[in-house]
């Protein structure tokens, strides 16, 4: 099929590389975000998926509304069979959605209909999911919901942060997507509505969202950091300023401490919880390189009965 790859992030990497290496598949254009400042000097970078479709030689487009007058005229001179998605980042409109005659196919990291949204991942984790996968379905207005083309599971490991988890399911989600193309193109597979029952939202979590609760239990703590790591970054505050964390550890071992309560035993730091302590893995300074938590009590010079607020 001749296709229109949309995609922005690293995890839609995986995918485009997939498609680009099919010999089933035409790689006409790539569609994705407009370049976005990064780094100190806050340049202007393309998107991961832009630069890998330079590397190949396809043409970019990068419309700042997928509504555009200009875009939609380009896409229709294109001409796709298919449209293939993945973390694009803006909603279709429409307009676009009736362009190609076998329409746009979204990979969505959950097992639909559950975790519909944008952060399926880190909800799945903050959750404690011990199963989660990825999802093809056909986009249609509303969010998430078109019929699905397949699936693919993955376990969820009591350790995992959601970058790890993402980089996993950004390759299996990858073959799932090719599957479903070629499923597509020799008629041998076709959507299936999404069930009515299990439906949940995975709305974006933002850096409010990300504080870490003291007065919850250590499990919660626990999920919330990883759920935010890599971004947007679980933190809390101590003295005042901004500390971000890194993945904890529960430790149902350690005595017993007051909410937020730090204590530096022999070999590890601890902070308590509404049940038991974790303890602290890497830890970031407002300002400052990150650390372990050892460099950082030792830094701080702790008085005792100290907490994070």
């Amino acid at each position: 099929m001749r296709l229109v790859f949309a995609g922005t992030p690293e995890t839609a990497v995986p995918s485009l590389r997939a498609v680009l290496g099919s010999s089933r598949h035409e790689v006409a254009a790539v569609v994705t975000r407009p370049d976005a400042p990064s780094g100190r000097g806050r340049r202007l970078h393309p998107s991961p998926v832009a630069e890998v479709a330079e590397e190949a030689g396809v043409e970019v487009l990068r419309p700042a509304k997928v509504s555009d007058p200009e875009f939609l005229d380009r896409l229709r001179k294109i001409g796709p069979d298919c449209c293939p998605v993945v973390a694009y980042g803006a909603l279709l409109p429409q307009s676009a959605l009736d362009i190609p005659p076998a329409g746009w196919v979204n990979l969505h990291f959950s097992l639909l209909p559950a975790w519909r949204g944008a952060a399926p991942v880190q909800h799945s984790v903050l959750s404690g999911d011990e199963i989660t996968g990825a999802t093809t379905f056909q986009i249609v207005k509303e969010l998430d919901a078109g019929p699905v083309f397949g699936v693919v599971t993955e376990e969820v490991a009591p350790a995992d942060t959601s970058g790890e988890l993402l980089g996993r399911l950004a390759i299996s989600g990858a073959g799932l997507l090719l599957a479903t193309l070629d499923g597509i193109e020799d008629g041998t597979l076709t959507a299936r509505p999404q069930p009515a029952d299990g439906v949940s939202y995975a709305p974006k979590i933002n850096v409010v969202d990300a504080r870490a609760d003291w007065q919850a239990p250590a499990f919660r703590v626990d999920r919330l950091v990883r759920a935010c790591t890599p971004a947007p970054g679980a933190w809390t505050e101590f003295r005042g300023a901004r500390v971000k964390l890194g993945p904890v550890r529960p430790a149902p071992d350690a005595a017993a401490l007051g909410p937020g309560e730090i204590l530096v035993a022999k070999d590890r730091v601890l902070a308590g919880t509404a049940s038991h302590p974790v303890e602290l893995g890497e830890v970031q300074p407002q300002g400052k390189r990150a650390m372990t938590a050892a460099e950082w009590a030792r830094g701080v010079r702790l008085a005792s009965g100290e907490r994070f607020e």
